[in-house]
């Protein structure tokens, strides 16, 4: 795991673009494929990555997107189910052709529908050969899409009721917090950990008991997000807000300068 504290959002947000960018080109596909979420947390890169398509530096033509989760009981079109969030945030700028955008079904009239949309979606991302660089958030709570504390750490994706804590911080998008949904569809963390790179971007103070815990606390339940220490190419990019409680922001640093200049003990030292 790879931690990166920048002095501002926007610097987070340009340097988690060249994180994405990378990772999708040497994934090495013709048809790469872009696990995307939702929220305030990625809008920065979202518009890094449109810059890119812009200037010719990315194409997401051919590419296929993956929604980490989306609301049950919306109807077809609301503006704040997560479909159509992606559609206006990251299809249109991006160039990513909707009918290549998957998310999660969750107008399943029951639960055994509901279950049965979770299953399928499984099933087609592995068909698409799985993703290549996931996009990640991290809630208040620890959170990892909608992974609610005491989600199985080898959860895949299914149907979760969301936390009082999460409703009442998604309430703002809506007309109040009653409007918010109860439940969702949501990829596990076993899911997620198997992208082949996970960014992750914060920023806030407000993230900053949630990042301190994902990134320094022990790998538990009790914090999703804390899953990222168990991945073999996770990077965090927070701004200094964000970073405020980590124990061991020096090391991070220091590892981020890379080794420009190694230290050689001399033979004598040993």
């Amino acid at each position: 795991m790879e931690v990166l504290v920048l002095p501002t959002p926007a610097d987070g947000a340009r340097r988690a673009a060249e994180l994405v960018i990378a990772g999708l080109a040497d994934a090495g596909r013709p048809e790469p494929v872009l696990g995307l979420t939702t929220g305030s947390s990625p809008l920065g890169l979202y518009a890094e990555l449109a810059a890119a398509v812009a200037a010719g530096r990315l194409d997401l033509t051919a590419a296929r997107g993956f929604a980490l989760d989306e609301y049950v009981g919306l109807p077809p079109g609301h503006p704040q189910s997560y479909r159509e969030v992606l559609l206006r945030e990251v299809c249109a700028p991006l160039g990513l052709r909707p009918d290549r955008l998957h998310v999660p079904d969750g107008s399943g009239g029951d639960e055994a529908a509901l279950v049965a949309a979770a299953a399928a979606y499984e099933i087609l991302l592995a068909k698409a050969g799985g993703v290549d660089v996931q996009i990640l958030g991290i809630g208040a709570n620890g959170h990892l899409g909608f992974n609610e504390p005491g989600s199985a750490l080898s959860s895949r994706t299914r149907v979760k009721r969301l936390s009082d804590r999460t409703r009442a911080d998604n309430a703002r998008f809506f007309e109040g917090p009653d409007e918010v949904p109860t439940h969702c569809v949501t990829q596990g963390l076993g899911t997620v950990l198997e992208a082949g790179r996970l960014v992750l971007v914060a920023s806030g103070g407000a993230k900053a008991e949630a990042v301190a815990a994902a990134l320094e606390g022990p790998l538990s339940a009790s914090c999703p997000a804390s899953v990222l220490q168990w991945h073999a190419d996770a990077v965090v990019v927070l701004d200094e807000a964000a970073a405020g409680l980590l124990r061991n922001r020096d090391y991070y640093d220091a590892s981020a300068a890379g080794l420009a200049k190694p230290h050689t003990p001399s033979s004598k030292a040993w």
